[in-house]
């Protein structure tokens, strides 16, 4: 999967949102430093060459859709994260995330209820 732009990004999560969209449809979903629409039209069309999206044309317009779920782009976007930032390894983010307070103790001890109870059903 290849790395999305914040702005590509952002419009991926529109698009996750609204299911499909006409790129006007995007735009109005944009609330801060909205793009004119050929930038806007640009950048959807740069995350179908990506694979992200994917359109169906009615005349000379086209509705994009998402291709790619937000399940899947989590599950390579934070591994791609825990690889560069925490050297591939969990327990180093989440000792990072408890250090900064982030993460309580009884959230903690919520995932590891969860990590047990996962392997007894294996």
């Amino acid at each position: 999967m290849q790395k999305l732009t914040n702005k590509e990004e952002e419009i991926m999560h529109i698009l996750w949102k609204l299911k499909k969209a006409f790129v006007k449809e995007v735009q109005a979903e944009i609330t801060e430093d909205q793009p004119h629409y050929n930038t806007l039209s640009t950048i959807v069309r740069n995350l179908e060459e990506k694979g992200y999206v994917s359109h169906n044309a009615f005349g000379n317009t086209h509705q994009y859709y998402p291709i790619v779920s937000i399940e899947e782009y989590r599950k390579g976007f934070m591994s791609t994260a825990i690889d560069n930032y925490f050297n591939s390894s969990y327990k180093s983010m989440v000792s990072f995330f408890a250090k900064e307070e982030k993460i309580s103790a009884a959230e903690l001890r919520e995932i590891l209820a969860m990590i047990e109870t996962t392997k007894e059903e294996k």
